[in-house]
């Protein structure tokens, strides 16, 4: 089968609208799809018509930004009913962090001489749901930086101009709002949280504690040793195993 559970359209920091993003799925011969905006569900309707109208199987998705041990990481809800209340009550909070954060980041680079960073950043997104990643292909078009890569390094993390801590809700609440959709959690890309191998089975171990399901195995980006790492670890915490491309359509 060709999997692929972790994609993102422009509901939230993708390029392609959801029924482009099944198009390419149809194309690639994909036997199983997911649209997983982050804390969004607002492009699945839209991916659903365009599935059904080619055949397409899709499972509702979303990913959502949570805390573990006062760090950010990503939790893969598939599956899910998206007329949830709890599960909708909680991605709206997540949506006005968001704001919030955006508001926040721009004000950083303008303290830093980049002026109309929001304005300019809001022109790159079809919805008002603003990334990071908006932000970093903002001050690439705008010639600061040549790649997503070290747009983060100089402007978006840590202390840097646009670095904007968030108080996401612990992965258990997350979890739970996934669980009272019918979903299932399961936690992205491990490999990209900057951990020690020990510190990200201590995550794991953490995150079925708090009833979590799986893990992401495969990205488009995993090396051998990550996916037989991954593979090892599912294995060892009791942990589903997941594919996911993370694809955004990002030029950089």
């Amino acid at each position: 089968m060709k999997v692929d559970l972790h994609n993102h359209s422009y509901f939230s920091d993708g390029v392609l609208s959801p029924s482009q993003l099944v198009g390419l799925a149809n194309e690639a011969g994909c036997d199983l799809f997911s649209l997983t905006d982050h804390d969004t569900t607002g492009g699945v309707v839209e991916a659903q018509i365009e599935a059904d109208r080619l055949g397409v199987k899709l499972l509702n998705g979303v990913e959502i930004s949570a805390f573990w041990r006062n760090m950010t990481i990503h939790i893969v809800g598939l599956g899910v009913d998206i007329n949830n209340d709890l599960l909708q009550t909680g991605l709206e909070y997540n949506q006005k962090l968001r704001k919030e954060r955006a508001e926040k980041i721009a004000l950083g680079l303008w303290r830093s001489g980049i002026k109309d960073a929001l304005e300019k950043t809001q022109s790159l997104s079809k919805t008002e749901v603003l990334t990071r990643t908006h932000f970093a292909q903002m001050l690439i078009r705008e010639g600061y930086c040549k790649d997503m890569k070290s747009v983060f390094r100089r402007y978006l993390t840590g202390k840097k101009p646009g670095g904007v801590r968030v108080e996401w809700k612990n992965i258990d609440e997350v979890i739970n709002w996934i669980h009272s959709a019918g979903g299932k959690a399961i936690i992205a890309h491990p490999f990209r949280y900057q951990m020690t191998h020990t510190k990200i089975q201590n995550m794991l171990f953490d995150f079925k504690d708090v009833l979590g399901d799986g893990l992401e195995v495969v990205t488009a980006t995993s090396t051998d040793e990550e996916v037989k790492l991954s593979n090892q670890w599912s294995d060892k915490y009791n942990l589903l195993s997941s594919s996911g491309s993370d694809f955004h359509g990002w030029p950089n």
